[in-house]
């Protein structure tokens, strides 16, 4: 199991991103606009060009990662929501085991399941108000 911070930006991520490049160097592994998912057509024009998602390597596997929040959605950026513990797995059933036990008494954001993107996925926050993302792509490096 890996573990990769998450954060969550409001229409900024991408200059951040930018910006913690220049200090960690190296190139972004992902980097998808909000257009570009099922649906994003319809998002208002200034919510169309903000970051899905995001990744840069900084070292040992290890991975920052983040998105930017959809106003138009109802999101808000507020303490507490902006940063994630991501775990990345590679067996479903381990994705399922910590899921389930994670966010027992929690609030959880979206079920896992298979997404668009290939993985089989899941957020939540725990029982603590502490915010979990479960990764599984057994293809991942």
């Amino acid at each position: 199991m890996k573990v990769h911070p998450y954060l969550n930006f409001d229409g900024t991520a991408e200059e951040a991103f930018d910006f913690y490049k220049s200090v960690f160097g190296g190139e972004f592994k992902d980097k998808n606009r909000m257009s570009e998912a099922p649906g994003g057509d319809k998002l208002p024009e200034d919510e169309k060009n903000r970051l899905m998602h995001i990744s840069l390597p900084i070292g040992n596997g290890i991975f920052l990662m983040a998105s930017d929040i959809i106003p138009s959605a109802g999101h808000k950026l507020q303490a507490g929501n902006q940063t994630y513990v991501l775990l990345d797995i590679k067996d479903k059933a381990e994705a399922d085991r910590l899921f389930n036990g994670l966010s027992e008494a929690g609030e959880i954001e979206m079920e896992m399941a298979d997404t668009f993107w290939g993985a089989y996925f899941g957020s939540f926050a725990d029982k603590y108000g502490i915010r979990w993302m479960i990764n599984c792509d057994p293809n991942a490096e």
